[in-house]
């Protein structure tokens, strides 16, 4: 039983000139060289199922970077470059809610002494923490725990 056609590919000289450079290139990313050359196979009429035995990935990745090359290509290459075009989209997800300036003062904050902000304790508590972050109001609200994770990135990156 055959499968649907591959999309058909055409590439132009600088794109094609712009893939080959990035698979010889030493300093391009594995993983970007290696949908260069999806890219690069894919253009000269192989299959899904032949480009991917011959780079050693499966159909279905060859169908997804055969696609997002093709979606791209409406976009002119001094526009989006090979590299960018070849890139991981970005994850999903919700976005921070916390800025670096306010991770900054968050972790400022906790260099302090707890005496000077006014707190009767020695030592700075992810509870504490996160109540005085509130009453400074640096963040709106933020978890205990959340607060002590920033505080343990910020220390680690530092020492």
């Amino acid at each position: 039983m055959a499968g649907a056609e591959a999309m058909k590919l055409e590439l132009t000289a600088a794109e094609r000139q712009e893939l080959a450079r990035l698979v010889d290139a030493r300093s391009t990313a594995q993983q970007v060289a290696l949908r260069a050359r999806i890219v690069l196979l894919a253009a000269e009429g192989l299959t899904n199922a032949a480009v991917g035995r011959s780079v050693g990935v499966s159909r279905e990745a060859v169908r997804l970077w055969r696609g997002r090359w093709a979606g791209l290509q409406a976009v002119p290459l001094g526009d989006l470059a090979a590299e960018g075009r070849l890139a991981d989209a970005p994850r999903p997800g919700a976005p921070a809610r916390i800025g670096a300036e306010q991770v900054c003062a968050i972790i400022a904050m906790a260099c302090e002494t707890p005496e000077r902000s006014g707190r009767p304790i020695s030592q700075w508590t992810g509870r504490e923490v996160a109540a005085e972050i509130s009453r400074r109001g640096i963040v709106e609200a933020i978890s205990t725990r959340h607060a002590a994770r920033l505080l343990k990135k910020g220390v680690s990156s530092r020492t």
